[in-house]
């Protein structure tokens, strides 16, 4: 009896073997899960490419000049020959791209492309296209590529509503992680409208456990309709390597930038001249709110559309264009979704009292001339490019405050041991207030023993103190 219920289960076994291998199909139940994923994968993965840069990247050679800061040297040889010289090295760096487009578009992540002097985009039949970059938006991470490939059309996922994601999801990744080569992993959505640090602008990412390390930057996120959802761009990790928690940007954001090079070529971001925070306890407790969901309003500007359509400080956002707004990050978000001249609608909280406020989008107005500049001279700020801060240059560079005024450093030059960075608002120079490039230039002509320098970093005021 034994022997002959063993036959039977050896021959069910075989069967469903059999069976398996003809009939393959993506899960779409519980009784599926048992089946590949092979199907979508053919079907999508010829769409994810490789990419390869190359770098040119300056440093000092030979490290730091140990009298760079004593006067006696300094008055004698200059500051020109005590520095040490600059040295070009070329640092290759690779990450993965979606072709979004059969005539060669292909989406990346901007920090897998920025300041390459070379691109390769390798299909994953091995074909080598140079690509070039069309656009690039480091504030939400994204850049746009293209490759000519002579009128071939090139396979190409189709962009998901990433707003229909939900947490449980199957998806799938691909990439090319530490440049193995095409790698597809799988898992599920972990988590909706998640925000990440230092990764971008606007924090509202799709969190995933299918496992992503370096080199993924840039490849797809795809559901189990073989369509993008996201762009993956980040993990979280205290080694470097993969810990189970990975970060995609939205599929809707993706197809922002796609639309405005299919368009004008140019990015032109929405602006509503808002500042909101998020409801603490504290806040929840003193306005009798039934829970801390939402963004309250603690800064309009001048020129927001929201001011004049009767926006008010301390209003509590709900909801934009019909979408719930639970943190500060998902009102950036949404609102970046809309295109200049189309209708934003918010629904407020005032005094307990639910309000509609309907106004159109405009763009970031540029109310001061940026007077672009590269100071030269015997001074700390030789080389460094500068401009005049508008709401404009604000919301193109990013993490600056609306309402910042006076110089902003748009590229950063190093003096011996102080390196300024691209942000850093010039406070003042020697205790004179800087209000605009002008002014700058004429004071750093002068003559000084020493330089006494505040900087805004970040809201970090940081002083700064060197011999002339």
């Amino acid at each position: 009896m034994h022997i002959l219920v063993s036959f039977i289960m050896i021959f069910m076994l075989l069967f469903s073997s059999n069976s398996f291998a003809k009939d393959r199909a993506v899960p779409s139940s519980q009784q599926q899960i048992m089946l590949s994923y092979a199907p979508l994968v053919k079907k999508t993965a010829p769409a994810v490419v490789n990419i390869y840069t190359k770098m040119v990247v300056e440093q000092r050679g030979g490290g730091f000049n140990p009298f760079f800061d004593d006067p006696f040297f300094r008055q004698f040889f200059g500051q020109q020959f005590l520095e040490t010289p600059m040295r070009k090295r070329i640092e290759n760096a690779l990450g993965s791209g979606v072709i979004v487009d059969k005539s060669g578009l292909i989406i990346t992540n901007a920090h897998v492309v920025k300041n390459a002097k070379e691109i390769v985009a390798i299909l994953s039949d091995g074909e080598e296209f140079k690509a070039k970059i069309i656009l690039i938006d480091e504030r939400t991470d994204m850049a746009v590529l293209k490759i000519n490939t002579d009128s071939k059309n090139l396979p190409y996922i189709k962009f998901a509503n990433s707003d229909n994601v939900e947490v449980g999801d199957l998806v799938l990744a691909i990439g090319n992680p530490f440049g193995v080569g095409q790698t597809v992993t799988s898992g599920i959505v972990s988590a909706t409208s998640r925000t990440a640090a230092g990764v971008s602008d606007f924090n509202f990412f799709i969190q995933t456990d299918a496992a992503i390390n370096p080199g993924n930057s840039g490849g797809a996120l795809i559901n189990m309709s073989g369509e993008l959802i996201g762009i993956n761009s980040a993990i979280y990790s205290k080694n470097g390597g993969y810990m189970g928690i990975g970060f995609a940007i939205p599929s809707n954001m993706a197809k922002v930038i796609v639309h405005a090079v299919k368009t004008d070529g140019k990015l032109i971001r929405s602006w509503f001249g808002v500042s909101a925070q998020a409801i603490t306890n504290d806040i929840v407790e003193s306005l009798d709110l039934e829970n801390n969901k939402g963004a309250i309003i603690t800064y309009i500007h001048p020129a927001s559309p929201a001011k004049d359509a009767g926006l008010k400080l301390g209003d509590i956002v709900k909801k934009i264009n019909g979408y719930s707004v639970e943190l500060p990050a998902e009102l950036r978000f949404r609102s970046a979704m809309v295109e200049v001249g189309n209708k934003i609608n918010l629904e407020i909280l005032r005094n307990g009292k639910t309000l509609n406020i309907e106004f159109t989008a405009i763009t970031a107005p540029e109310d001061v001339p940026r007077n672009t500049t590269i100071l030269k001279g015997y001074h700390p700020f030789n080389n460094v490019t500068v401009a005049n801060l508008s709401p404009a240059l604000a919301d193109e560079i990013g993490n600056i405050p609306m309402n910042a005024k006076g110089v902003v450093i748009l590229k950063s030059a190093s003096y011996g041991r102080i390196s300024f960075k691209e942000g850093d608002i010039i406070k003042s120079v020697n205790k004179v207030k800087i209000k605009n490039v002008k002014q700058l230039k004429k004071l750093l002509k002068k003559k000084q023993r020493y330089w006494n320098i505040v900087i805004d970093r970040r809201g970090q005021m940081i002083n700064i103190t060197i011999s002339g």
